[in-house]
């Protein structure tokens, strides 16, 4: 075995031996959680205290905060609310927390839930474009990053072209995004964007 292959760098060494690196680093995780479980709630109450809510096979389902660690190589944290994923039919608002890059919040459609909110979607083309959101052109409605081959953002389309998008595939995804320097900022940009986005399936699914 060539030892120079698994000797350290200066920097790397520097790292490792500094426990304050992981302390800081799972402190932090902590605060996006209690953030998260903050915005839980107010957005239950939100669903649970409109007239014109989601219908109850979704808007029973409570609230769910996850976490993991190589969402490619770095960590993560996500609240999914509302949250009904089923293989063939998905509703759900997906706020992310991605370390080194973003906050986002994004609206994931499939199956009944994409047929019945595709025209409204397409309806609100200029209040999405006028937001700066971005719309999925990925075959993979399970990746979250906002690179040129998976997000583009609504406002670099015509109205056809985004009607095209909606269209082309099973699913929808539509998200925005906030960089994590910005964190003073997140709280309203997560509840302004989960507002924006759970107008359309309101829209189609009135309470019972």
């Amino acid at each position: 075995m060539n030892n120079a292959k698994i000797q350290l760098s200066p920097y790397e060494l520097e790292l490792v031996t500094n426990a304050d690196v992981i302390l800081t680093k799972n402190s932090i995780i902590a605060k996006v959680y209690e953030l998260f479980g903050h915005l839980a709630a107010k957005m239950k109450r939100q669903i649970h205290g409109n007239p014109a809510g989601f219908d109850k096979e979704v808007s029973d389902i409570s609230p769910k905060i996850s976490k993991g660690e190589n969402y490619m190589g770095l960590p993560y944290v996500m609240l999914d609310y509302p949250r009904y994923f089923e293989k063939e039919n998905i509703l759900a608002v997906r706020t992310m927390f991605w370390w080194g890059n973003f906050f986002s919040v994004g609206l994931h459609l499939k199956g009944k839930y994409k047929l019945h909110c595709e025209e409204a979607i397409k309806n609100g083309y200029s209040l999405l474009k006028q937001n700066n959101c971005h719309i999925s052109i990925s075959a993979d409605e399970w990746q979250h990053h906002f690179g040129p081959d998976n997000y583009v953002s609504v406002h670099s389309l015509e109205s056809e072209q985004f009607n095209d998008v909606i269209t082309a595939k099973d699913f929808i995804k539509i998200a925005s995004m906030l960089p994590v320097a910005q964190w003073g900022n997140a709280e309203k940009f997560i509840l302004d964007n989960f507002t924006r986005f759970v107008k359309f399936p309101k829209r189609q699914f009135p309470k019972r």
